[in-house]
């Protein structure tokens, strides 16, 4: 359910419906135990720490089909899918570091959520903590999805799991990622028929610069002259 698939889901909102859906529903009070627990993001998104999904029955009544599973490789003898039979996994091993790059492993796990969520699937994205690393990626998903500024997608799933806390080197990425995704949405909303126009100028262009020569037949005239004095 990406946004270059299903356009502009912000387009036509006024500053206040915005607002409200940036601000989530107020009327959850936020408690500690909560971080040990995931946080619907969008519609079939789900946020969390890796605590939950060890729990096969909490995923099940959730109705999770999908699980993206991010882990520094230092924990991948306990950070790992745990229920393969039941769920469909995307494993991505990273660093929990201000040097990881985010934005290369991006596309992979949004194509992942997408193609989940259409397919009328619910995703869990989790991290160990679900404070730092999984959040990040969460972040530039809703970005995309509702073409938002970082901020205001960074306040989105704050709003929704008050715990979250990309280190420096993460909100950095999730800056950069806004120009992106507009840079690439730009290109692709480019009207198709101005493509075309521009490419045919271009082509009209290049003929122009090519030089032309003049090719001088004989006249009609000429020739049958010569013929008559051939012939006398």
């Amino acid at each position: 359910m990406s946004t270059g698939a299903h356009g502009n889901l912000t387009e036509g909102m006024s500053e206040d419906q915005l607002r409200d859906l940036i601000q989530g529903p107020g009327d959850i009070e936020w408690r500690y135990e909560m971080r040990r627990e995931c946080q619907e993001i969008l519609p079939g998104l789900l946020l969390g720490p890796f605590q939950v999904s060890k729990n096969l029955q909490v995923l099940q009544s959730m109705g999770v089909t999908h699980i993206v599973c991010i882990r520094d490789a230092k924990e991948a003898f306990s950070v790992r899918p745990r229920f393969p039979e039941h769920f469909k996994y995307l494993t991505l091993d990273v660093e929990d570091n201000e040097e990881q790059n985010l934005i290369r492993l991006f596309p992979g796990a949004r194509q992942f959520i997408d193609q989940a969520i259409a397919q009328g699937g619910r995703v869990l994205v989790h991290c160990n903590g679900g404070i730092s690393l999984s959040p990040a990626f969460v972040v530039m998903f809703v970005m995309q999805h509702y073409r938002l500024s970082w901020e205001d997608a960074l306040h989105y799933v704050q709003n929704r799991r008050y715990c979250i806390s990309p280190n420096g080197g993460f909100l950095t990425q999730i800056k950069e990622y806004e120009s992106i995704y507009k840079a690439t949405h730009a290109v692709a909303s480019y009207p198709q028929q101005q493509r075309v126009v521009s490419r045919r100028k271009r082509e009209d262009d290049e003929d122009e610069d090519e030089p032309r020569y003049d090719v001088k037949r004989p006249s009609r005239a000429g020739t049958t002259g010569d013929s008559d004095a051939m012939q006398t």
